[in-house]
């Protein structure tokens, strides 16, 4: 690609705020103050579990005691919640789906095939043998004391072996190549076994993968140098203070393990976390509507109202204010608006995805309406929210409603071809074991269960690095702004959920044009407004050649004003990337050929955060300007401060 360096957005200078905002809230510099990162950790703990820390357990008895008996105490509250727990799932669905997501049938396919062809599974094993000859001779040369090459290294910035005794120690060494090999061999026969349905195949090489990564020997304390060594350090009180952690952890699940990423206590929603001043000015029964204070005498226009995923909860955009996109796109001349989804409970088992435009979108544009007296609206869709954006943005096309000026997507799929792993999870039988799941919990999915979906995605990354901090270490949870989001997931209502997965991820409907919605056949084609996708070059969860073909669709029948944007990294870090920060790059290119190869081909590389590049977009699509708004201003009283109560409510 071609190189060249940022461009600076052409957007009229702006001049600060001077006027009073009618908020009795912090003002936005007082807040920022406030709620920056502290250098110095503030000192949290109580007196007495200041005295008890500094009490070596191997040092006092008494500390020891104390310690082991609140660890009992805690294992039998758990035993006592997990099988109360099971009791009620069986009273609920009759029966403990023993396999909800069908891995025995992928693993039988598997066998099936093997036997089929044995000259391959001879071959496989020959080669297995070979490997493990090499390993062994390798070995003895290196105890002899020649010098030698390894027969085989793990993968560039695999941090699971990064500690140097995994090479320097030859028993560490040997455990360390004997599961590479084992791991690569499982890997490369489960994608050589022909003969099999492909969805199954796949399924069988993502679950064999997850296999590979639990049994990694630096899953284990008494292989894994880091561990032994803390263990050493600390008298074997790592392994005490990991089994505490273990406990926790199963009594916040509620018998089943919910790994902490992060300190959950650390962070306050409208504290630490979720900080730009604004006021709630709208709300119903599933969203609360946000509208956030300006921080200059003019801006645009059109107000924005951002979309978010209603999986996570809207603050990734808000996190602190060094990494703030809320908070960036405010000290642009925007008027923000952002959608707080609910946290569902049961008693809204029955909405739709329908009702979720309708009650949800459709709502908040005439809220914004009445809040600022402008009627067409610029938009951002993240992820999930992107997809119901794309979904509401062809029915309006339908029904000749203008009221969306332009549409900015983040990671936003609404062609599910090429999905990524994630359509391992949507066949029949795991839908069918999903509902069950649901219908247990009152009809809606609880926030960890999808969270734990995506984790397995990256499972090095997001459960074993964890295992072995927490549980192995015994380390206190990371203070990471990033990972405290992660780990505050929301439910799901089972109509919304289920129709998501069915008619987008297995079906594929509004991508294929089958897609009905109020007596209307929905087409991407007909949306002929300014569109602006984004998407990350490692994201796993909206991959970016999927991107790519919704791209492709809204410009399927003429629309030329149709920008896709590469950025660097993934899901998150691919969208939340302050220019401050200088990190990551991004490609653009204003073409769309038919390929994402050929885009690429021609595509322009430039450093540091793609931000800057999409508000001078925006500033050429949606230009004019008007003195600010604040909460309030328009017909819509101010109900409470920023970030509201919605947010606040735990799954």
């Amino acid at each position: 690609m071609k190189e060249k360096s940022e461009q600076q957005s052409t957007a009229p200078k702006r001049k600060k705020s001077t006027k009073k905002a009618k908020s009795t809230g912090k003002s936005a510099n007082s807040a920022s103050k406030a709620n920056s990162a502290p250098k110095e950790k503030p000192k949290a703990k109580k007196p007495e579990q200041d005295e008890k820390a500094a009490r070596s357990m191997f040092q006092d008895f008494d500390a020891l005691s104390e310690y082991l008996t609140e660890v009992t105490g805690t294992s039998q509250e758990v035993l006592r919640d997990y099988f109360a727990k099971q009791q009620d799932l069986r009273r609920y669905t009759g029966e403990l789906p023993a396999d909800p997501m069908n891995i025995n049938e992928a693993f039988q396919e598997v066998m099936k095939g093997l036997s089929a062809d044995p000259g391959t599974v001879m071959q496989r094993q020959f080669n297995l043998w070979g490997d493990y000859a090499k390993l062994m001779a390798t070995m003895q040369r290196r105890i002899a004391g020649e010098a030698t090459k390894p027969a085989i290294k793990p993968p560039e910035g695999d941090r699971r072996f990064a500690h140097p005794a995994w090479e320097e120690n030859p028993m560490l060494d040997f455990v360390k190549q004997s599961y590479l090999i084992m791991a690569r061999w499982l890997e490369l026969t489960m994608s050589q076994v022909e003969g099999m349905d492909e969805h199954e195949k796949k399924k069988a090489e993502f679950f064999t993968k997850q296999f590979i990564d639990a049994f990694a020997p630096s899953n284990f304390a008494m292989l894994n140098p880091e561990v032994i060594e803390e263990t050493i350090n600390s008298k074997g009180e790592n392994l005490l203070k990991g089994m505490k952690n273990y406990l926790e952890d199963l009594d916040r699940g509620h018998g089943e393990l919910s790994i902490r990423q992060a300190d959950l206590k650390y962070f306050k929603l409208g504290e630490n976390v979720a900080t730009t001043p604004g006021k709630v000015v709208f709300e119903n029964e599933i969203f609360q509507l946000i509208q956030y204070n300006p921080s200059t005498e003019e801006v645009a226009k059109t107000p924005m109202l951002i979309i978010p995923s209603w999986i996570n909860k809207f603050y990734i955009l808000d996190l602190q204010p060094q990494n703030s996109f809320i908070n960036w796109l405010v000290s642009q001349g925007r008027t923000v608006f952002v959608m707080s989804w609910v946290n569902p409970g049961p008693e809204l088992r029955e909405k739709t995805f329908e009702d979720y435009i309708k009650d949800g979108l459709f709502e908040a544009l005439d809220a914004v309406e009445r809040a600022t007296g402008e009627r067409r609206v610029d938009t951002i869709g993240y992820c999930i929210g992107g997809t119901m954006l794309s979904t509401a943005l062809s029915l309006m096309a339908k029904k000749d409603d203008d009221r969306i000026n332009t549409a900015t997507f983040f990671t936003a799929q609404a062609d599910f071809t090429e999905a990524g792993d994630l359509l391992l999870f949507v066949d029949d039988g795991q839908l069918d074991a999903i509902e069950k799941q649901m219908d247990a919990a009152g009809g809606v999915l609880e926030g960890r269960a999808m969270a734990t979906t995506f984790n397995m995605l990256r499972s090095n990354d997001l459960i074993w690095s964890f295992v072995i901090d927490n549980y192995l270490k015994g380390k206190d949870p990371a203070k990471f702004d990033l990972l405290f989001w992660n780990s505050d997931a929301t439910r799901m209502p089972k109509n919304v959920h289920l129709f998501y997965l069915r008619e987008f991820y297995q079906y594929n409907r509004l991508a294929k044009g089958e897609m009905v919605m109020d007596g209307e056949t929905l087409d991407l084609g007909d949306v002929q407004i300014p569109i602006f996708m984004q998407a990350g070059e490692t994201d796993h969860i909206a991959p970016h050649n999927s991107v790519y073909r919704t791209a492709k669709l809204y410009a399927a029948k003429g629309n030329d004003n149709v920008q896709y944007m590469l950025a660097g990294s993934g899901h998150i870090a691919g969208v939340v990337n302050h220019p401050d920060k200088k990190k990551y790059h991004h490609s653009t290119n204003t073409a769309l050929p038919d390929t994402l190869d050929e885009w690429k081909k021609d595509a322009v590389r430039h450093t540091g955060s793609w931000w800057p590049y999409w508000i001078k977009w925006l500033d050429k699509v949606s230009p004019g300007i008007v003195p600010a708004r604040h909460p309030g201003d328009g017909k819509l009283e101010p109900i409470e401060d920023a970030p509201g109560r919605y947010v606040k409510v735990p799954s």
